[in-house]
């Protein structure tokens, strides 16, 4: 092992600290504020209650301090947060046995407080009815942002549209609050404005966040294509710390993704990159591919329903293998094929902190499944979602499902539907829940041309699952016997089961041998009734 990968594989983040290790916290802090000491003698005992209310303020406050300090002077792991976060929480519980029980004035005072720190850092107008915001209005909104003093560090402006004289009032509150801004929310700002107009806007509010040193930026819904990137020009040019950058629904044609690539200057420490909804195509991914591969931080990407083809799919997976750390890919609805599928399945060895991936509707075919679930099952061992809704896969793919379920005993959800499964493969695949998958909560097998059998085997092995939520049997060839069957299966639970308003209980694929398919069924689950699926060890 290298040095550098083994720099890697022990760095330690500190900041922030995990829920469970705030809620602890606090429970050490109740306990040490309703045990006796030489200050409840002197000042009086709190009772559990008031001391638990008193352990969540502290540890809130002492939360956000941290933080806010974290935020502007970070330090790489964040230890100086987590000293300054202990330091505070020791302070204010010595206050608090110093003060004894609280008094109702006293109890009005800390509710008041409590609501000041968590609002203080976070500015957002996007509540309420979409709607325009002239220049008064944009004054009024803003006045918050205008006092001397404030720690505002995000700040939300999506779901209002701004117009040339609002962009102007705008501008000089933004440029005075460079020093302090962290999270940029621009989504959605400038709807329904001429073209004209808006591109003026958006320069003019790029020009006012120039030099923000941002971690989190989202221009989503806005339209932009090439012409509102390039507007962004300054914002976007000044940033070099960006942890989290969404462009979604933004015309991110060929020359917008090749713009965003050119003005980008560094994207070492992004976290979480998203382009859903895109026109992007082949081209397009190839300049994504280039980011991407200058993303080495990468835990969250998603390039769904951008256009993208075979070569822009190999691209991008060939792009991916540089991103070790990759937890969430979502590439679903676009034109991969088969080759892209198995250049992707290459690069799935490299994930092996991957919970979540979205494959659904990329055209994978028995042969792009195979790959990737092949590479699945010896890589991502905390694998929670899996999705390949949607790809043509058929029975002959069902021994590389079963493999990779089997080895996934973390899985909470399987989407498979509208494939061609059939019963054959319903009822193999059920087998593969057997014992274990405990966290399995959804599957859906909707549109796969499952009979009575099928349906039945699957509905039994999911409904005693201790977290199961959903089965989506919707839209297959299930009798109404069938359809009766499955209810009195979740007659306990009858929520989990989905509805069933699209199946058609004739069929399609029935010949005049089949005498209505119970008979056939019946046959196919006494001869896999014996089946057994070992995990993979």
């Amino acid at each position: 092992m290298d040095s550098t990968t083994q720099n890697r594989k022990f760095s330690i983040k500190l900041w922030p600290p995990s829920q469970s290790t705030r809620l602890l916290l606090v429970e050490r802090m109740t306990k040490n504020l309703t045990t006796p000491s030489i200050f409840s003698r002197k000042y009086g005992l709190l009772s559990k209650e008031e001391a638990e209310e008193d352990a969540k303020h502290i540890e809130s406050v002492a939360f956000a301090t941290a933080n806010l300090h974290h935020e502007k002077e970070p330090d790489g792991d964040g230890s100086s947060a987590v000293q300054l976060y202990a330091k505070e929480s020791s302070k204010f519980m010595l206050e608090v046995l110093k003060r004894g029980p609280r008094t109702k004035e006293a109890e009005e005072v800390m509710v008041s407080e409590e609501v000041k720190v968590s609002e203080e850092t976070i500015f957002d107008i996007s509540g309420g009815r979409r709607a325009f915001i002239d220049a008064e209005e944009a004054e009024e909104l803003l006045k918050p942002l205008s006092k001397p003093g404030n720690v505002y560090s995000k700040i939300c402006f999506s779901n209002r549209s701004f117009g040339l004289d609002a962009a102007r009032v705008v501008e000089p509150i933004l440029s005075s609050l460079k020093d302090q801004l962290t999270e940029v929310d621009l989504s959605d700002f400038i709807a329904g404005r001429p073209e004209d107009e808006a591109l003026e806007v958006m320069n003019i509010f790029s020009s006012a966040l120039e030099g923000c040193d941002l971690r989190y930026l989202n221009l989503s819904n806005n339209a932009l294509g090439e012409k509102g990137v390039r507007a962004f020009e300054a914002l976007l040019k000044s940033q070099n710390n960006l942890e989290e950058l969404y462009l979604m629904n933004d015309g991110i044609s060929e020359e917008a993704a090749r713009a965003v690539c050119e003005l980008i200057p560094s994207t070492k420490k992004l976290r979480i990159l998203q382009f859903h909804n895109n026109m992007t195509g082949d081209e397009g991914a190839f300049a994504i591919s280039e980011l991407v591969k200058q993303s080495p931080e990468l835990e969250d990407f998603r390039c769904s329903s951008t256009r993208v083809d075979s070569d822009g799919g190999v691209s991008l997976a060939e792009a991916l293998r540089t991103c070790t750390r990759l937890k969430k890919l979502d590439l679903r609805d676009n034109m991969f094929g088969v080759e892209a599928g198995i250049a992707l399945s290459k690069a799935l060895f490299e994930f092996s902190d991957l919970t979540e991936i979205y494959l659904s509707y990329l055209n994978l075919e028995d042969e792009g499944a195979k790959a990737l679930v092949n590479a699945l099952t010896n890589s991502a061992p905390s694998l929670e979602v899996l999705d390949m809704a949607g790809n043509d896969i058929t029975v002959e793919a069902v021994p590389a499902l079963v493999a990779c379920i089997s080895a996934k005993q973390t899985l909470t959800k399987l989407n498979l539907a509208e494939n061609e499964l059939k019963d054959d493969g319903a009822i193999i695949i059920a087998k593969a829940f057997g014992e274990g998958h405990e966290q399995l909560n959804e599957v859906d097998m909707s549109a796969n041309s499952i009979r009575r059998a099928g349906a039945r085997v699957l509905a039994q092995a999911v409904v005693h699952k201790p977290r199961f939520k959903s089965l989506n049997l919707n839209g297959n060839y299930i009798s109404d016997d069938g359809i009766d069957e499955l209810r009195d299966i979740f007659k306990h639970s009858p929520d989990m089961l989905g509805p069933l308003d699209e199946n058609d209980p004739e069929g399609e694929d029935f010949n005049d041998e089949d005498d209505g398919g119970d008979h056939e069924d019946d046959e196919l689950e006494s001869k896999l009734k014996e089946l057994k699926i070992k995990p993979k060890e």
